[in-house]
């Protein structure tokens, strides 16, 4: 028999779960969930980190979805208090799009769970061919952060999202690191690197972009200088679900914006040639 009370304790599992089975099965959300809206009418069970276990014994799900190694310790103590808990914790836009049907077996849809699938990476396939031909061969460095204090740089799947888009991750060298402290970076790496966008994804809070402009040395940044700084909300860019596609539209927007810019630049520098 499959589970017929279902908890989600954090947004991508609740926005899965709602897109792979009939949303009455579904007893409890996470309250940082965005999507479905209907969701948002679903009893609050957990924040990130923290769960509400007096809620989750109230609405006594026979199983519980989470994300994230940060979900250890309140999965532990689920476990503890005797229920079925299932933690994805995908990194790679391949790993994500496979947790769709790690989750679809365990809800007994699978057949639906791979259409998801299917969908999620033909989407992203057309959004990175679209995106490529609007470089027209360019390969914009980009600078991905993830948090500010200290710095943090994108994680695996916003990495993948750059590559296959047709840019150039300044640090993909450190976009494997599975811990946000192996993606940690200096004033002074980005400089170097000097990447022609910014995109940033504060989690959590708003991007404050005079903030950074300000941040010593960064005035010599060519994203700074022409003015290339952009920001991705967190639920569509820093949630490994089926929101990426937000994220992913938006990213490849950026990289459209870019492309223009540097067509109409390259224009005018012929004119003043001729």
């Amino acid at each position: 028999m499959w589970p017929r009370r279902v908890a989600c304790l954090s947004a991508e599992t609740t926005e899965l779960a709602f897109n792979l089975i009939d949303p009455q099965r579904i007893v409890g959300v996470s309250g940082y969930c965005v999507r479905p809206a209907e969701a948002r009418l679903k009893p609050k069970v957990a924040a990130f980190t923290t769960v509400r276990m007096e809620k989750i014994l109230e609405v006594n799900p026979d199983l519980i979805l989470g994300f994230s190694d940060l979900q250890k310790d309140i999965a532990r103590d689920l476990i503890g208090k005797g229920f079925n808990v299932f933690i994805i914790n995908p990194r790679t836009i391949d790993e994500i799009a496979d947790s769709f049907l790690a989750v679809g077996r365990l809800l007994g849809e699978e057949v639906k769970a791979e259409r998801l699938r299917e969908d999620f990476l033909n989407e992203l396939e057309t959004l990175s061919h679209k995106t490529k031909t609007t470089l027209r061969g360019l390969r914009p460095r980009v600078y991905f952060e993830e948090w500010d204090e200290p710095l943090i740089t994108g994680i695996s799947w916003v990495h993948d999202l750059i590559e296959m888009f047709g840019a150039q991750d300044v640090f993909a060298g450190k976009s494997a690191g599975k811990t946000a402290k192996e993606r940690t970076v200096t004033f002074e790496e980005v400089i170097t690197a000097d990447p022609e966008i910014i995109m940033a994804s504060w989690c959590g809070k708003k991007v404050r972009f005079e903030k950074m402009i300000d941040r010593s040395g960064w005035q010599a940044i060519h994203a700074v200088r022409s003015g290339h700084l952009y920001e991705i909300k967190s639920p569509d860019i820093l949630a490994p679900g089926l929101s990426l596609l937000y994220g992913a539209k938006k990213m490849a927007e950026i990289l459209k914006n870019f492309a223009t810019a540097s067509m109409l630049a390259d224009n005018s520098a012929k004119q003043l040639d001729a």
